[in-house]
Parts: structure tokens; sequence; C-alpha cells
């Protein structure tokens, strides 16, 4: 919804897929963050709950602002961090709400990178320098949100402010991993050893057949909700072949979490089966046949009919659209 290009990295689990239509971002210089204006919109409501926004009578004055309303304790954003927030929205001008993430039938918390140019300026350049855990009022003239266009979809004219009321939830850093006890996996699935901010170590037991049907274990329980199908994650991970162990790619290696989108078939199936509906905050371990890998296809250096062993961490996930 408030994006305005894609991200299109991809690890060696990940097939090709086409973008998909976005918004054209503002050629309209975006103005200086200010962290006031002459009238600002009143904010009530706690943080991890919708905002009530009301706007004052004055109009607004073009100023692009950011303000934090309450600080969190987490960890600060930094450009090219994974975020996810929670959002409150709505139009100055016309004083109609936006749908946003607290929304009960469809709302969901977005996931971007910050200040990477994905989304549009009220969002992207509004989180960095915030901790998770902060409330950060975000006032967006125009050349801020859509810009000259507007946004037909949402009924945003193109002189319309828009007023946003972030919930920053997570910052999430590139090289992130998770970290904690580890459960061991049946004695029949490869074993698994954790090196940081390395990549797993997996060792295959032997005499143990290849499986006809995928196989999961989740190695570190995590905490947050259930990944949703349809969701943007982000994730590290390690694969490696069921035969002898051998690793063939590791977002580790590159020190870059990768991100995927659900149900979209843009990575093997056996990723969509077996990340959906883990928690956020999780290490699984999955072990993939063929037949929900590539197949008889040979993909660089797996071989054709070859059984996969990942070990992902599942980071964050929220609306990011498809990659």
């Amino acid at each position: 919804m408030y994006e305005v290009n894609k991200d299109s990295g991809k690890p060696a689990a990940k097939s090709d897929a086409k973008p998909a239509a976005t918004d054209t971002p503002s050629q309209d210089p975006v103005p200086p963050i200010k962290d006031n204006a002459k009238a600002l919109p009143t904010v009530t409501g706690d943080f991890g709950s919708k905002a009530t926004i009301t706007v004052p009578q004055d109009k607004p004055d073009g100023t692009f602002v950011v303000k934090e309303l309450s600080a969190g304790s987490g960890p600060k954003v930094e450009k090219g961090n994974w975020v996810s927030i929670d959002y409150t929205a709505l139009d100055w001008n016309t004083g109609k709400e936006i749908p946003g993430s607290y929304d009960e039938k469809a709302g969901k918390p977005q996931l971007f990178q910050a200040d990477s140019g994905k989304l549009i300026p009220a969002l992207d350049k509004a989180v960095a320098g915030h901790k998770a855990g902060s409330r950060v009022l975000v006032v967006a003239p125009p050349a801020a949100a859509f810009g000259a266009q507007g946004n037909s979809q949402l009924g945003i004219a193109a002189t319309d402010s828009l007023v946003f009321v972030l919930d920053i939830r997570q910052a999430t850093a590139p090289d992130a991993v998770l970290s904690g006890e580890m459960t061991a996996p049946p004695a029949d699935m490869p074993q698994v050893k954790d090196n940081g901010k390395k990549p797993f170590d997996i060792t295959p037991v032997p005499g143990v057949p290849d499986p006809t049907e995928l196989k999961s274990h989740v190695l570190i329980q995590g905490k947050g909700r259930k990944v949703e199908a349809g969701e943007k994650v982000v994730v590290q991970y390690t694969g490696a072949l069921y035969k002898d162990g051998k690793k063939f790619d590791s977002s580790l290696d590159r020190n870059q979490a990768y991100t995927f989108a659900t149900g979209a078939g843009s990575v093997i199936e056996g990723w969509d089966k077996g990340v959906v509906g883990q928690n956020i905050g999780s290490r699984i371990e999955l072990v993939i046949p063929a037949s929900l890998a590539y197949k008889d296809q040979a993909s660089g250096s797996i071989p054709a009919n070859s059984t996969l062993v990942f070990v992902i961490d599942i980071l964050d996930a929220g609306v990011g659209g498809e990659d």
C-alpha cells in the first residue's frame, strides 16, 4: 500500500518472480524533517493499541514533522535495519481515517528497511534514530506522502497531508541472528551446531534414508505471533545437502538477512510449507524432499533429485509486498 519500489535479492532457494506494480514516487523534493509545527494533531492512546488522532481546525502548513511521543527501550533503528511497525493513519484535509495495522479485518504490521527509499518518505524516513518500543507522530505533506498523484485507492488527493502514528515494534539489523538454548532435533534428523553469526554446521545421521515428506523441528521456540501466508518474512538461513551435510548457501556468509513473501511461489515449496505457522523468533530445521525443492532439476551446486536441509531463523514478519 505504501511502497514505491521493490527489493530483489535472491538466495539459492529462490526462483524468479515478477514484481508487482507499485506506486510511483513523488518527483517533488521531500521537505526537511522538523520535530514541530505551528499546529499539530493531538494523539491519545498507548503504544501497542490504535491511536486516536484529532486534527486542529488549522490547515497543515506543509511542514514534514516527525515527533517522538514516547520513547522505547529497544534497539535504535539504524539505516538499513529491517523494521516492523504498527500504525494508525488519517487524512488531515478530509478527516478521513486511512486503514491501518490495528484494523480488525486486514490489519498487519508494515515491514520494511529503514531509510531505503522503498516506502513513501512518511514511513521510510520517520523511524531511523528512534528505538524499538517508541511511538512517533508523523505529519506528511504531499511530497512526503503520495506526491502529486495522490492515491485514488485510498481516496487521497494530491494536496492532502497525512497523519501517521507509528508504533515501532522491532528493529532487526541485517546481520542479526537468534540466540538461546537449542532443543536438539530427533535422532533421525540432521544435527545442528550454532556458530553465532557464521553458518550452522549441519551433520546428517548416517544410514537414515531420504524422507518422502517435509520434516520440521523447532530448535528455538519463538515468542512472537505465528507467520501467516501472504506475509513477508525476514530470515537468516543455512542450506545443506541431506546426503552429506555440504553447505550450498547461507545468508550468514553475506551478513545480510533475506526476505521473501510466503505463499507467492517465490521460494521452493518446502520453505512456504515449513515457515508459515511458525512463531516469529523461532529457529527451525527443515528437511525438504526433492519433490518440495528442485525435483529432478539441478540448481547451481545442488544436484537433481536432492533432499535439502535448512536451518532458518525467523526474525520478523509483516506486510511488505512480494520480492
